[in-house]
C-alpha cells in the first residue's frame, strides 16, 4: 500500500472535504454547491474539472473513500469521509485564517460550514479576532494622509474589525 501524504490542503480541498462530510456524495452535487450560481459559488466558486480534481486529491490522501453506487445504469461513485478526513475537517473549521485578505473567501466558507453544521460561530471567530487584532489595530490606527492604500487598508481593518464583533 502506498504511504499517505500528510495533508495540507488546499482551499479547493477543505471545500469539497467539508462537503462531503455534510452528506455529499457525488462529484456532481459538490460541483453544483461550489458552481458559481451555487449556495457556496456566491462566497467562492470553482470548475467542475477543479472540483474533480481535489476530489482525487482527496482520495489519494485517505480522507475520503470512493464506493461504486449500485442499482444505476450509468457508474457513479460513492464518496464518503474518512476518520481521518473528519477530524482534518473539523480542524480547519476551527482555525482562524492567517491573512486579512482571507477573511472574505476563506473565513466566510468556515462560518457557513459551521452554520450548516450548527456550530456556533463565536469561538472561531474569537480566536479570528485574537490573531488578527494586532494587524487590524496597527491599520486602524495608521496615519492615512495622503496615502490613498492606507486609507483603503484602514477602512478594510475597520470593516473586518465590525464584521467579527458582530
Amino acid at each position: 500500500m502506498a504511504a499517505r501524504r500528510k495533508p495540507q490542503l488546499s482551499l479547493a480541498e477543505h471545500c469539497c472535504l467539508a462537503l462531503v462530510v455534510e452528506g455529499l456524495e457525488h462529484g456532481w452535487a459538490i460541483g453544483s454547491e461550489l458552481a458559481p450560481g451555487g449556495t457556496l459559488g456566491t462566497i467562492w466558486s470553482l470548475s467542475r474539472p477543479l472540483t474533480y480534481r481535489a476530489i482525487e486529491s482527496l482520495a489519494e490522501a485517505g480522507l475520503i473513500e470512493r464506493s461504486a453506487e449500485r442499482g444505476t445504469s450509468r457508474e457513479r461513485a460513492l464518496l464518503t469521509p474518512t476518520e481521518t478526513g473528519r477530524r482534518v475537517n473539523s480542524t480547519w473549521l476551527e482555525t482562524p485564517v492567517e491573512h486579512l485578505r482571507d477573511l472574505r473567501t476563506e473565513l466566510l466558507l468556515k462560518l457557513t460550514f459551521r452554520q450548516r453544521a450548527g456550530l456556533a460561530p463565536e469561538s472561531l471567530l474569537d480566536a479570528q479576532e485574537a490573531l488578527l487584532g494586532p494587524v487590524l489595530d496597527s491599520l486602524i490606527r495608521r496615519d492615512t494622509s495622503n496615502d490613498l492604500v492606507a486609507l483603503w487598508r484602514q477602512e478594510n481593518a475597520r470593516a473586518a474589525r465590525r464584521f467579527l464583533r458582530q
